[in-house]
């Protein structure tokens, strides 16, 4: 099987690698990538929010499966136009994508399958913006309904601070707070059939003890041995098959991964957010104990035949991801500063130095993004593998670069969701 990863970022190089591990697939393409993307796959200059350029090069190359990574080029059909190509795509069509393109139409599709979640209303004046803080009380959460890259969301005793970004963002989605831990569920679709991948949990503010701005991710790990066993299980029946029978109702079948961001509250698992992709970092752990081969579940999804392949599998073994962001991340971020210390850190026992925001400026490996590097490493439990990803972590340096020091340091007491400034 020929593939082709689409996207620049930390999730597409672990999806690259992944792939690259599967006996069936006997290629790995990748357009644009990175250059650590480059080690496992050949890098094509193709736009990626470009459907027919995507389409074109997918049929050049010959491609049996199409994966597409992140959320932009979902919501703007890229999916669509490989699919008009008679080629298989994991991802959903752009009117599916609006999952995550639109917290307001997820929101209503959430209702309409009677899926957990919090109460929400979309506002688009100060007038009705102020009603619905009233109406939920603090702590206030106030989502971009568009795109924001992760970073659309404040959570915050500061009413003042609410009402800024709400008008900043222009048309948003105030929802009642949800109190409980935060935990990722990503589920495999082909429209009918869903399996569930193993939680994992991701830490989404800058700074240690879930203070300061929210970022895409600066850590994440998997197994939640603290979480009920059968969260997955529980998750595909109370959310993601009452939602794929309403995408089906809407003309929209839901075909790729359906990330499903969780609250554990007292009431039981109730549903912060979709989204159409995998989550970065928080896949990155969880494809690295994946046992089943990625290709070979990834195009059953994307050719409606799910049920035919057996449910994906986990190794009994633990994985950590650190973050490695760049100066100024995440109001701004530097690009251009040396990178030292990346292929010694990845020449070590049980680690991957996974590529989000690199470039090479002549021999040297530079900065390119906010999120520049993630050090994963497994271990026999996640305290072994946290104590390695440091390790490996402590090799890299560049100007500027920030981590977070207590990544999976207490799975049991770290509560991003509920650290509101």
């Amino acid at each position: 099987m020929r593939t082709l990863v689409i996207g620049t970022g930390g999730r597409e190089h672990a999806l690259a690698l992944a792939l690259s591990l599967d006996p069936a697939v006997s290629e790995v393409h990748a357009a644009p990538g990175n250059p650590g993307i480059a080690a496992v796959a050949t890098l094509h200059d193709v736009d990626p929010m470009s459907g027919p350029a995507v389409a074109e090069l997918a049929a050049s190359l010959g491609v049996d499966l199409v994966v597409v990574g992140p959320e932009a080029p979902l919501v703007a059909g890229v999916a669509d136009a490989v699919r008009e190509r008679g080629i298989a795509v994991f991802g959903p069509s752009g009117a599916a994508a609006q999952l995550e393109g639109s917290k307001a139409f997820s929101k209503d599709v959430m209702e309409a399958a009677g899926v957990p979640t919090a109460r929400a209303r979309a506002c688009e004046t100060d007038a009705e913006v102020e009603a619905a803080l009233d109406d939920f009380g603090a702590p206030y959460v106030v989502k971009d309904d568009a795109l924001a890259a992760g970073k659309g969301v404040v959570v915050t005793r500061d009413r003042a601070e609410a009402l800024a970004h709400a008008a900043a963002c222009g048309r948003v989605v105030v929802e009642e707070f949800l109190d409980g831990p935060e935990v990722s569920v990503f589920a495999i679709c082909d429209g009918a059939t869903a399996y569930a991948l193993q939680p994992a949990q991701d830490f989404k503010r800058i700074f240690d003890g879930g203070r300061g701005p929210n970022t895409g991710g600066m850590g994440s790990y998997t197994p939640l041995t603290w979480a009920q066993p059968d969260l997955g299980d529980v998750v595909l029946e109370r959310v993601v098959r009452p939602t794929l029978a309403e995408m089906e109702r809407r003309g929209a079948p839901f075909v790729g991964c359906l990330y499903v961001g969780l609250a554990l509250t007292d009431a039981g698992p109730r549903v912060i957010e979709f989204n159409v992709r995998f989550g970065d970092p928080d896949i990155q752990p969880v494809l690295a104990v994946l046992d089943s081969p990625l290709g070979v579940l990834l195009a059953a999804a994307a050719e409606g035949r799910l049920a035919d392949v057996a449910a994906p599998t986990f190794r009994d073994v633990a994985a950590v991801t650190v973050v490695l962001a760049s100066a100024g991340y995440p109001e701004s971020s530097s690009t251009g500063d040396v990178i030292v210390g990346a292929e010694l850190a990845d020449g070590q026992p049980d680690i991957d130095v996974i590529h989000a925001g690199t470039a090479l400026s002549g021999d040297s490996l530079v900065t390119a993004g906010g999120r520049v590097l993630a050090v994963r490493a497994l271990g026999t439990d996640v305290a072994a593998a946290r104590a390695t990803a440091y390790e490996a972590a402590d090799l890299i340096t560049f100007e500027g670069l920030q981590r977070r020091s207590d990544i999976a340091a207490e799975p049991l007491g770290v509560v991003e969701g509920a650290s509101v400034r």
